[in-house]
């Protein structure tokens, strides 16, 4: 039943039982099925409202879609596309770091090497790493960095 049916049908269960509006009980459920009522009447003004406003929202939405696909055109599919293809192709890139205390071999992530402290599995030793960047001027002395033509010297 509907919000209003429900009122309507204590109305109808207050008339049956001949309930007297004279008497103080009268009064006070005759008051309270008046306020059920009004409340009701909101509830149901409130749903008819935001249904509009559903509505509304739709058609401004589709609208939008349609402004998007005028001004980029294929260029929206086309980058989703890529979205995706990038996605499969990006591996998780690990680095394998030694030890200066023990020389165990360390393998860790990106998201490890640059905001963690490391410490060796093997010995439990912290180590910082030091980053440097290299200009390309270093003569070999950048143990071969991807920067330098130099190969690494060990």
């Amino acid at each position: 039943m509907e919000l209003k049916e429900k009122a309507a049908y204590l109305k109808g269960l207050m008339e049956g039982l001949e309930i007297s509006e004279e008497t103080k009980e009268g009064k006070v459920l005759k008051a309270m099925y008046d306020l059920l009522a009004d409340l009701c009447d909101t509830v149901a003004d409130l749903d008819d409202d935001l249904d509009q406003v559903y509505d509304e929202l739709d058609a401004m939405d589709e609208d939008m879609d349609e402004l998007e696909e005028y001004v980029y055109g294929d260029d929206i599919e086309d980058e989703d596309d890529e979205d995706e293809d990038d996605g499969e192709l990006e591996a998780e890139v690990e680095y394998e770091l030694t030890c200066p205390n023990c020389g165990a071999v360390t393998v860790v992530d990106e998201d490890t090497l640059f905001n963690e402290k490391i410490s060796c599995p093997n010995c439990g030793a912290e180590f910082d790493i030091e980053f440097t960047e290299c200009d390309g001027e270093c003569d070999g002395e950048c143990d071969g960095c991807t920067d330098c033509d130099e190969p690494e010297e060990k």
